[in-house]
């Protein structure tokens, strides 16, 4: 289905539903390279959504790696589960619940990413602090400034290391009867950091 080793899906590539939101491919592909991903990794996709944070992760760290996907969401884990059986996918496993509840029966994660979260972000860092191995990377993509200052300050009390604050934004062209324009997509802040 994909048939490169960079990321960067194109969106209209995965399965979609409305209501469940996708991590666009730009910023989803600065995300996977701020993991710094390798072979043989176990990785936690939390408000895993559409799942193409969790398809790009799984084509990332092989098949010796594992990725498990966590939403709340039924439609998102379900999407997700599609998008897994459409690029052909066996290394990843889904939860479904609030990651809050879940996180803690998980196995030790070489990699985290957070997103689509309900306003809980900052707590969902926290637990994660418990179940990044040392040396492991959390990355954390945000549109919202409220959640971004309640991260920067968790990350700071957890004493996370080389804490990278990226924002982006992103503008895709669009042809138009008399020629092409580019729209603006909303900016996301992308904060990555690693466990001492």
């Amino acid at each position: 289905m994909w048939n490169f080793k960079t990321p960067g899906i194109p969106d209209e590539m995965f399965e979609r539903m409305e209501k469940v939101p996708i991590t666009k491919e730009e910023a989803r592909t600065i995300q996977i390279s701020k993991a710094r991903l390798l072979p043989g990794q176990t990785v936690y996709d939390i408000g895993c959504g559409s799942g193409s944070i969790t398809v790009e992760a799984a084509i990332q760290i092989e098949q010796t790696g594992k990725v498990i996907g966590i939403d709340v969401d039924e439609n998102a884990i379900e999407l997700t589960r599609k998008n897994i059986e459409k690029f052909n996918l066996s290394n990843v496993s889904l939860v479904f619940g609030n990651a809050k509840e879940k996180i803690k029966d998980l196995e030790p994660a070489d990699v985290i990413f957070v997103g689509g979260t309900g306003g809980d972000t900052a707590d969902i860092v926290q637990l994660c602090k418990d179940k990044l191995k040392a040396g492991g990377r959390i990355v954390i993509g945000i549109i919202l400034i409220e959640t971004l200052y309640s991260v920067i300050k968790v990350l700071e009390e957890i004493e996370f290391a080389s804490v990278d604050i990226t924002q982006v934004t992103i503008s895709k062209s669009r042809k138009t009867s008399t020629g092409t324009m580019m729209l603006a997509r909303n900016p996301v802040t992308i904060i990555s950091a690693t466990k001492n």
